[in-house]
């Protein structure tokens, strides 16, 4: 196994290692966390869920969004019913009282659902940081193969505790098939 370094490799992104299996890729994660790595991440080529407990990701701000956004829409829905039914156009008619709940829950329920998804949407666009159409893990050559069959993770240089060759030598002990430094 050898390091593959990039020309020029000063402005560096950070070092990557390549592994066979998600396996391997969960335990190489899970020691990469152990052993105080903050800043890295990891590349599939389909979701595994055991990485969430091993990069110890348990960021659930988009459902209290989610959550915030359905219900103002709720009370947007019930207001705009009731200030329609009793001070914008109030009709009597058959002497049924202007503010009737359950004839505004279809309106209250579809704008729970559209401000809830929209919601949602948004803060997970805004969170992933897209669009995003340059990310410099794409500098390395092999990465076309994290979309096919290949798994990475890849330690930023910005992390506190981020040495070239200590942390070289550390994803050397994690036995990947390759380590690449990847350039900015």
């Amino acid at each position: 196994m050898s390091v593959h370094a990039v020309e020029n490799a000063d402005p560096l992104y950070g070092l990557m290692a390549e592994f066979e299996t998600a396996g391997e890729l969960v335990a190489a994660a899970r020691r990469t966390k152990e052993a105080g790595f903050e800043k890295f991440d990891a590349y599939t080529p389909f979701p595994i869920h055991e990485l969430d407990d091993a990069m110890d990701l348990h960021d659930n701000r988009v459902s209290l969004f989610t959550l915030i956004g359905g219900l103002i829409g709720a009370a947007t829905g019930f207001g705009l019913a009731s200030w329609v039914e009793a001070v914008a156009l109030p009709l009597n008619i058959g002497g049924r009282p202007f503010i009737s709940a359950p004839m505004y829950i279809p309106i209250t329920f579809e704008l729970t659902v559209l401000f809830g998804g929209l919601t949602a949407a948004i803060s997970m666009i805004v969170m992933n940081g897209l669009p995003s159409p340059y990310h410099p893990v794409f500098n390395v050559e092999r990465f076309a193969e994290a979309s096919r069959s290949k798994f990475f993770l890849c330690i930023e240089s910005e992390d506190p505790k981020f040495d070239r060759h200590a942390t070289a030598g550390f994803l050397e002990s994690l036995g990947p098939e390759e380590i690449a430094e990847v350039a900015r």
